[in-house]
């Protein structure tokens, strides 16, 4: 179904742009795709340099930057599979992704490094300090483009789940290949273009910013913004064309005063992470006139799913609208069966975006990635993504529900579980519970349920909470009770806290 001659291991990408056109700018200097490669090479042989086996795991926990931006090639060229940290996690979630991923170098900024616990990091695994990969990005031995299979693993990327701590996705070149093609395929991307990319590059998301920009040979200028008007300056400082973001970034952009001049260099925007409201596209379609609005819809276990063309936005705002490149998107029955046209079914993605299950999680894996549907015109294993959804005459889908119990706050994916065990670490609580409520800027945020006889314990674990949980995990308020509702099972009847309690 894919022609072979496209595939190239994800190392090649900066290979395709024009030597002389800028690939990277920021506030670390820019880069030429032909000075891009160079620093690819002496980065990949640096890594290369530790004399790791052959699909061994790299992980990294630094803010963006030249270093953060090439890892996710420099690992692979290396023969190595790169692990991106989110840079906003603590040192427990840290911890369980070094010891889960096997990893045995962790890259970090110093107070990243230095804010680790004695126990967090696994006895193989050795630290290295961000700086030591950019000294030698500076004059280092440099390596050639690898001879990677488009099946070898290239990366890992962590995401939660609504029970149990973040699983590690695993990709191959082949899936970070092809998605970069598909985006910009679908975005029309160009060599003139310039993608400002805010998000983080731990998410596949914020990845393929970079990826798709490279493989049409554009400009990126990563950026770590404190507050939405640092994004307005970049936009209009670099004359940015693209940017990414997740529902409540846009909700924060529109409340600022956009010069017209400068709303007017927008030309893209390109929306996953969450929906966008009626109201939040009509103030997106209002205040950058000149731009196309992509709203698109994916999950981590195969990258991206579905686009909405701009044309269709004003006519179908609620729409998820249909398959991107490489994709094939069903709507299926529980026995497996296609749907009728408005019938809800379960959103299941075949293709060649699909990933590899999880990471030593066979368990897991057999949940989610499954034999594709009989019908499915590509076969092998499919992701059931658990989302039901149901899709029109014109073969537009339309989000129904989640079947899960994740909790999306800002574009992050929250386990609820994950809440729940930092809250139960502190004296005096009985029991928890973290429901995902609505919240006008964030899409959802956490509500934490105690049970405990100790009214004022709502104090202590918010201390601790601080402490053990990156910002966006925060619950926005606690509700303390003596009693929770039980099932005939005993179990917590978690369908009723949320009837009382959710919002």
């Amino acid at each position: 179904m894919i022609d072979g001659a496209l595939l190239r291991p994800i190392d090649h990408l900066l290979l395709r742009g024009d030597p002389a056109r800028l690939a990277l700018d920021g506030r670390s200097g820019s880069y030429d795709y032909a000075e891009l490669e160079q620093t690819l090479g002496r980065l990949a042989g640096w890594l290369a340099g530790f004399g790791l086996a052959k699909g061994a795991r790299v992980a990294s926990w630094i803010a963006k930057g030249p270093v953060a931006a090439l890892m996710p090639l420099a690992a692979p060229r290396a023969g190595l599979v790169h692990v991106p940290v989110n840079p906003l996690l603590k040192h427990a979630q840290v911890a369980h992704i070094l010891a889960d991923s096997g990893a045995h170098l962790l890259i970090g900024t110093a107070a990243r490094l230095d804010s680790l616990q004695p126990g967090d990091v696994p006895a193989h695994c050795r630290l290295h300090r961000e700086e030591d990969a950019a000294c030698a990005m500076s004059g280092g031995q440099g390596i050639g483009p690898s001879t990677a299979a488009p099946d070898d693993l290239a990366a890992i990327l962590y995401t939660s789940g609504s029970t149990g701590r973040p699983k590690g996705v695993m990709l191959t070149h082949a899936n970070l290949w092809l998605g970069a093609v598909a985006v910009a395929d679908y975005l029309k991307l160009t060599a003139d273009d310039r993608t400002a990319c805010v998000l983080p590059f731990s998410f596949d998301y914020g990845q393929n910013q970079l990826l798709s920009t490279w493989y049409a040979g554009g400009c990126v200028y990563p950026l770590d913004y404190l507050t939405p008007r640092d994004v307005m300056k970049l936009v209009d400082r670099r004359d940015i064309t693209t940017l990414a973001g997740v529902p409540p970034l846009w909700v924060q952009l529109t409340e600022l005063d956009w010069p017209a001049q400068v709303a007017a260099r927008l030309k893209r925007l390109t929306n996953s992470g969450g929906a966008l409201t009626r109201p939040l596209v009509a103030r997106l379609r209002a205040l950058f006139p000149e731009a196309d609005l992509y709203p698109m819809y994916g999950l981590t276990e195969a990258f991206r799913s579905t686009y909405l063309p701009p044309a269709l936005v004003d006519s179908h705002p609620d729409s998820m609208g249909r398959a991107i490149p490489f994709a094939e998107i069903l709507v299926v029955r529980p026995d497996g069966r296609i749907t009728d046209d408005g019938e809800p079914g379960e959103l299941v993605h075949c293709g060649p975006l699909v990933a590899q299950g999880y990471w030593r999680d066979p368990a897991r894996t057999a949940e989610r990635f499954r034999p594709a549907p009989a019908v499915s015109r590509y076969g092998g294993m499919a992701v059931w993504s658990g989302d039901t959804v149901r899709r029109d005459a014109d073969g537009l889908l339309y989000f129904v529900g989640r079947d899960d119990a994740m909790i999306k706050s800002a574009g992050n994916r929250i386990s609820p579980t994950e809440v729940e065990e930092a809250a139960l670490a502190v004296p005096g609580v009985a029991e928890a519970v973290a429901l995902g409520i609505r919240d006008e800027r964030l899409g959802q945020a956490v509500r934490l349920l105690l049970r405990s006889a100790d009214g004022a314990v709502a104090d202590a674990v918010a201390a601790h909470l601080k402490q053990e949980l990156p910002n966006f995990m925060q619950p926005r308020d606690m509700i303390v009770l003596t009693q929770f509702p039980r099932n005939p099972n005993g179990k917590i009847d978690r369908v009723a806290l949320a009837k009382e309690h959710g919002a």
